[in-house]
């Protein structure tokens, strides 16, 4: 079970990280745009990777990876599904029927939905991004700030702006 002491130390163990606050804040915008991507079931798999390849740190693009979770995967399908709808236009889903449920009529009955999750899900996904790295970077500079006045500066070789 997730607490919020468990989510409390996970936050805190990103923030306290060796590197600069504007590369953990990108590491947390990669993870956010990965979450609305329209790869489900493997959203974990290309953020592991992802950090691996660009080095990026794995905690901060987990959590952002993780914006994407049980409780949230409905109300971001069905903004998913919005935003295409709405971008191309298309009042109204196509209806859908539970009549066949053969392989060949389910792919049939699914296609109409394609075009729209996809476009949906890559709007949010750069959209998500685009404001998770600001907001990421504010909050992680100013805790750093924060813990330099107090005494406890931050360990990166960066100052927090």
């Amino acid at each position: 079970m997730i607490s919020l002491k468990s989510i409390r130390t996970q936050l805190t163990q990103v923030l306290h990280l060796e590197e600069p606050p504007h590369r953990t804040a990108l590491a947390f915008a990669v993870g956010v745009c990965i979450a609305f991507s329209p790869a489900y079931g493997l959203h974990t798999i290309l953020a592991i990777f992802l950090a691996w390849a660009f080095r990026l740190n794995y905690a901060a693009i987990l959590l952002g990876n993780f914006v994407n979770n049980p409780w949230t995967t409905i109300p971001i399908l069905g903004a998913t599904m919005w935003t295409g709808f709405f971008i191309l236009g298309m009042p109204e889903a196509p209806p859908f029927s539970w009549d066949n449920l053969s392989a060949r009529a389910i792919f049939e009955v699914a296609m109409p939905y394609l075009l729209p999750f996809t476009l949906g899900a890559c709007t949010l996904s750069l959209l998500g991004s685009v404001i998770a790295y600001p907001i990421g970077l504010a909050l992680i500079s100013r805790y750093r700030k924060r813990q330099a006045l107090s005494g406890n500066p931050p360990s990166c070789s960066e100052k927090p702006a």
